[in-house]
């Protein structure tokens, strides 16, 4: 269970690399992303960053390929803006949430239509 400091250093995470993420990277291969989530462990040195890509799978995998390329210009923002005792190595995952979320909707509204 995170602690409230923890949760804060997620969000603070999450919403610098949202910004740095439409403001700052011009790397074609990112498409519409969203920030939604960040697990950092609780020694700082590794985040986890989750992420929600609107497109087809070709486009998902090259927008986390271009997030992956940016890590550093990420990282260095990371640093600059937050001033952390570290400034942790960034993984950038997919958030399959609303993959998961559409199936579950499409299962009830079959069995719906059945009944």
């Amino acid at each position: 269970m995170p602690t409230d400091r923890m949760r804060r250093v997620d969000e603070a995470v999450r919403q610098v690399l949202s910004d740095a993420v439409a403001q700052d990277l011009q790397d074609p291969r990112i498409g519409f992303v969203t920030m939604t989530s960040v697990k950092t462990t609780s020694d700082l040195r590794h985040a986890r960053v989750y992420v929600s890509v609107l497109g087809s799978d070709a486009e998902r995998a090259a927008t986390l390929a271009g997030l992956q390329s940016a890590h550093g210009a990420l990282q260095r923002r990371l640093a600059r803006e937050l001033r952390m005792k570290r400034t942790p190595t960034l993984e950038f995952l997919y958030d399959d949430t609303t993959d998961r979320a559409m199936h579950l909707e499409e299962l009830l509204r079959r069995e719906a239509q059945e009944t």
